[in-house]
């Protein structure tokens, strides 16, 4: 069967969270429709052909359980997934009873949006078309040319490749050029962070489980190693894998076979497999935490992405080219920076690399009017950022005079999160980017600070 693009309807009565995921599938190549209401779904769905629905489960008239139950009767063949707070996980796993694919709990993260669609199109019959191919391995720099040479080299062939290096390098964009690469590339790239499950759910996610392994299986649902029969199977942070998944890994990595949770059959796959990790490997092993047969058998092509104060060169080149994204995605294409704003940033150590370099000037392009983001710009953002990661001043005369530590750290944090949603038009997404953090931290932020 030939590749093709899923086609996904995502319904929210939240305009925020609709357009955060819209723009999160689009960006992935996967074609997408939004309805802000379970009856518009029911019209999208009379008139345009979905492979899959993506649902929030409270919304006003025809909620998500509803629509489930509509699309269950009159699109049996497209799989629906529930969208979930933490507080209703247990009426997403009655909608999965009711015939729901899978759910999806908020604060959402975008590989979990993404893999999670991607399995439900797989699991209906359906063939993904290849990941769009990333160009954002940028650099001119000698030792990103190496980089790229070993790509090519790692590509050519089947043998597991170990990439290693500091957070925010572009491991995972690494990984996906070697599938690009190679005879796989027509096939699936299936992700996987082994660091962002609990131990008790990796092992299910990695091999699946059968109908009643547990509490909530209430079907046969296939793993990440099947998914990614044929193609590549990416396991980054693989350091954060426990022990006893480590041994299960092992005996894959050697036999390409496999047992489902709860199951007997013995699965025969077909898997290239790429891992990653910014941890000393070396290190844990001496300590017990990680095997070291199982190293061996991931270190076959070593491959090193360097930090980015290593390639100085190449700041200016990856700024000018994520000033441009950001700016188209902002609305304020053409927006650049100029020359002295480029040479002060190529001289900053940027310690969270490629990813917070990414970061730091979406948010000059966003904070900032004019056709180009000037020097005094960026010293400002700099000076900002010092001063978030400095502890908090002696209270003034003007201030919390007398208030403890804790009250001050917490107004500070609280007055830095109201400015970021002010100046994101009370955008998460993009306010969690302008601090520098995660969706899932600054929700968190939010609770605690009492502004969800």
């Amino acid at each position: 069967m030939s590749a093709v693009e899923p086609r996904v309807l995502v319904v929210d009565d939240d305009v925020a969270i609709l357009k955060v995921l819209i723009s999160q599938l689009e960006q992935a190549g996967i074609r997408t429709f939004e309805a802000s209401s379970g009856e518009r779904a029911l019209q999208v769905l009379d008139t345009q052909p979905v492979d899959v629905v993506l649902t929030d489960l409270r919304m006003p008239g025809i909620d998500g359980m509803a629509l489930l139950e509509r699309i269950t009767r009159s699109w049996p063949d497209v799989p629906v997934i529930v969208l979930t707070a933490h507080g209703t996980i247990q009426l997403a796993v009655e909608t999965m009873k009711a015939g729901a694919a899978d759910f999806i709990v908020k604060p959402f993260d975008r590989d979990e949006v993404l893999f999670v669609v991607r399995k439900a199109f797989a699991s209906a019959g359906r063939n993904l078309a290849p990941p769009v191919s990333q160009s954002s391995l940028l650099g001119e720099s000698k030792v990103m040319a190496g980089v790229r040479d070993t790509i090519r080299r790692a590509a050519a062939g089947m043998a597991t490749v170990l990439i290693r290096g500091e957070t925010g390098t572009g491991k995972e964009l690494v990984a996906n050029a070697v599938h690009q690469q190679s005879r796989r590339a027509d096939k699936p790239f299936v992700k996987l962070n082994c660091a962002a499950l609990p131990d008790s759910l990796l092992e299910s996610e990695l091999f699946g489980h059968e109908k009643g392994a547990f509490t909530g299986a209430t079907s046969r649902k296939p793993g990440r190693v099947e998914l990614a029969h044929g193609g590549t199977l990416f396991l980054d942070e693989i350091g954060d894998v426990p022990l006893p998944t480590q041994v299960k890994l092992l005996r894959i990595l050697q036999e390409r076979e496999f047992e489902r949770v709860g199951g007997t059959e013995t699965i025969k796959v077909d898997v290239r497999f790429i891992a990653a990790t910014h941890r000393d490997l070396e290190r844990l092993i001496e300590g017990g935490g990680f095997r070291e047969d199982l190293f061996y058998r991931l270190n076959v092509v070593p491959l090193e992405v360097p930090p980015l104060r290593a390639r100085p060169s190449d700041v200016v080149l990856l700024a000018s080219h994520f000033a441009q994204v950001a700016a188209d995605a902002n609305g304020r294409s053409g927006c650049t920076l100029d020359e002295q704003a480029s040479a002060l940033l190529s001289a900053q150590p940027w310690p969270g690399n490629v990813r917070q370099l990414e970061n730091f000037v979406e948010r000059l392009i966003v904070l900032y009017d004019g056709p180009h983001v000037l020097r005094e710009h960026v010293e400002r953002e700099l000076a900002r950022e010092a001063a978030r990661e400095r502890p908090p001043r002696a209270p003034s005369s003007e201030g919390r005079a007398g208030a403890p530590l804790d009250l001050q750290r917490r107004d500070a944090e609280r007055e830095a999160v109201i400015e970021a949603l002010s100046h994101a038009h009370n955008n998460r997404s993009l306010a969690a980017r302008m601090l520098g953090v995660s969706r899932r931290t600054l929700y968190n932020k939010l609770e605690e600070l009492g502004l969800s």
